[in-house]
């Protein structure tokens, strides 16, 4: 039934006629001939007939809102209207055509105006990353490759809890791998991570020398290490649905052990910086060993091949035939084959796979909706391994992301990450700004949730994918990831940090605001509920919408109940503030429910 208005109906029914599910004469399939309907509702007739005849159901508006809730950072209203047909497959099919919105063009202009202004100011650094994340992300239209980056951003993981805070431009170049390759090919990143300085500093492979036994050297097993465990294949061999593989003792089967780790590692020695900045001290041309403060951060690593170490190198039960002197090319050819190696491994498809559909959709994906991805990963359908855009579209259409039959279930769906939660609000409501601008820094709500892009306290990301907050979890074999970082602080400093949002519409902090921001030249966001505000006479024209928007229509009578009671007395008559208060009351309840923090 509509639940933009309480309906009171009665019937006289004639007794011959004979209601069917989904076939013949029901309520809501569109046949109305004969049917006279009276209502109680102050809304009238009119909005009484929408109920039988089917234009007045919201199945379809709130499918749209939960469909656009895991393909998205969040949308306004009007979008969720022109997509409750459900035509969800056209929808991935026109983003995957949309114009890609690049961060370091836009990180580099907006760090250019603010050196303009002051040669002083330290940069880029990764608040002017975050500047041209947030400034994106409120203005694109490529809302599924955002999104996708983002969640790819969380498996292959650098962050700016190194010496990488100070470098912008690395930061902001290792994310447009991402945005690159959202709906490219998962070998197609693999080799641009390994090859990025980012993430060369960040796990130690840049400048990572053969080894030299007189003076104690040895390559670096940093990243040899991680691109199997984290970025490719995993710890133990795993079926095609995700669920590990065992010998005939029941143990788990090692995906790699000790000496793969050390083979890998000499793959990865030789590589250094391709190019060089202007900088006193530093020299016009790259050498190996240099510094990562002389090279240009921005540019993937080169191989110097009289530093890449000889001889075969055995991984993974495959051999790479060696030589005792390379070439440059040479060198980087067993790159190449190291990386084919994992991205052919039977591994790579359900190990993928499963990390997506928990940033996506649900934190416990079944095995078979695992299964039917990773096949898409193995083979888009015409011989293509690896095609993201597939396996991002199969995700998001699998009957287990569409269907709500586990609504019910307490263990089921996902809690909804504090970073998503930031964006969601910020897109789905209108803006006042001072400039137009988003230049949201970031660092306040990082430090309240424990969670901004790019930023993970370890290369295993915010929280692992296995993680289980209680005994009741373990004891039901189920995962709940984002539960790692809430905790007794965060989950009262988030609360705080809606606070903010909900009621500063006019001065510091808001919704968002930069450090650029002075009290002679203010740069802040806030949101903007007027619109709402007119609507304010009825609450549960309130209460309805924002379950639309923001619980996807999955409001427990419970918690509409508490927001009711609470949005009544909001009422008085010496002025219309009480309408401001009514919706940011509203707001405020919806986004520190349980009902809207754990998403189904």
């Amino acid at each position: 039934m509509n639940k933009y208005s309480t309906v009171f109906l009665s019937f006289w029914v004639v007794a011959s006629i004979k209601l069917q599910a989904q076939t013949g004469n029901y309520f809501g399939a569109g046949n109305v001939n004969g049917v006279v309907v009276s209502s109680s509702s102050q809304y009238g007739e009119t909005n009484a007939q929408h109920t039988i005849d089917g234009s007045g159901l919201n199945a379809g508006l709130y499918d749209a809102s939960r469909f656009l809730n895991q393909a998205t950072f969040g949308v306004k209203m009007e979008e969720i209207e022109k997509l409750k047909t459900g035509d969800y497959a056209s929808w991935i099919d026109e983003q995957i055509l949309e114009k890609p919105s690049y961060m370091l063009p836009l990180m580099t202009d907006i760090w250019q105006s603010i050196f303009a202004k002051d040669s002083t100011a330290f940069g880029p650094a990764a608040w002017h990353f975050n500047y041209a994340w947030w400034q994106t992300n409120m203005t694109n239209n490529d809302l599924l490759r955002q999104r996708t980056a983002y969640a790819l951003s969380q498996i292959l993981v650098t962050s700016i809890n190194s010496d990488l805070e100070g470098w912008g431009e690395a930061v902001s170049s290792y994310y447009d791998i991402f945005i690159e390759e959202a709906f490219g090919n998962y070998r197609d990143i693999l080799k641009k991570v390994a090859l990025h300085p980012a993430m060369g500093y960040y796990l130690s492979h840049l400048n990572n020398p053969k080894e030299d036994i007189e003076n104690n050297i040895h390559p670096d097993e940093n990243f040899a290490r991680e691109i199997m465990q984290l970025f490719s294949i995993g710890l133990v061999e795993l079926n095609l649905d995700g669920t590990p593989k065992l010998d005939n003792d029941g143990h788990f089967i090692p995906t790699y052990n000790n000496t793969d780790i050390k083979n890998m590692a000499k793959i990865f020695t030789g590589l250094g910086g391709s190019t060089t900045v202007p900088m006193m001290y530093c020299p016009d041309v790259p050498e190996f060993g240099l510094s990562i403060y002389c090279l240009d951060r921005t540019k993937p690593m080169k191989m110097f091949g009289w530093m890449h170490e000889p001889g075969d190198k055995h991984v993974l039960g495959y051999n790479i035939i060696g030589k005792d002197n390379y070439t440059d090319q040479e060198a980087m050819v067993e790159v190449d084959q190291a990386i084919n190696i994992l991205f052919n491994h039977p591994n790579i498809g359900p190990f993928i796979s499963y990390r997506l559909i928990q940033r996506l959709v649900t934190s416990n994906p079944s095995p078979s909706y695992v299964e039917r991805v990773a096949s898409i990963f193995n083979n888009n359908g015409q011989g293509v391994r690896g095609d993201l855009g597939a396996v991002i579209k199969a995700i998001l259409l699998d009957v287990e992301a569409r269907s709500a039959v586990d609504h019910e279930d307490p263990l089921s769906g996902k809690i909804r990450e504090p970073f998503i939660r930031y964006t969601h609000i910020s897109r789905s409501l209108p803006t006042l700004t001072n400039k137009s601008h988003y230049w949201n820094n970031g660092y306040n709500f990082l430090n309240d949730t424990k969670q901004h892009v790019m930023a993970a306290p370890s290369v295993f990301n915010f929280y692992t994918p296995d993680y289980t907050p209680s005994a009741e979890f373990s004891r039901e074999n189920k995962t709940a990831p984002e539960f790692k970082i809430h905790d007794t602080y965060t989950s009262i400093s988030y609360i705080n940090q809606v606070n903010v949002w909900s009621w500063s519409s006019d001065s510091w902090p808001g919704l968002m605001y930069s450090w650029e921001s002075r009290e002679e030249d203010p740069d802040g966001v806030w949101l903007n509920t007027k619109a709402l505000e007119d609507k304010a006479d009825d609450p549960e024209y309130i209460i309805n919408y924002f379950d639309a928007l923001l619980t996807h229509g999955q409001l427990t009578d419970e918690t509409r109940q508490i927001i009711r009671d609470a949005l009544a007395p909001l009422y008085w008559t010496w002025d219309e503030e009480w309408r401001k208060f009514r919706v940011r009351a509203a707001m405020y309840l919806f986004m520190i429910s349980p009902d809207y923090n754990c998403v189904k």
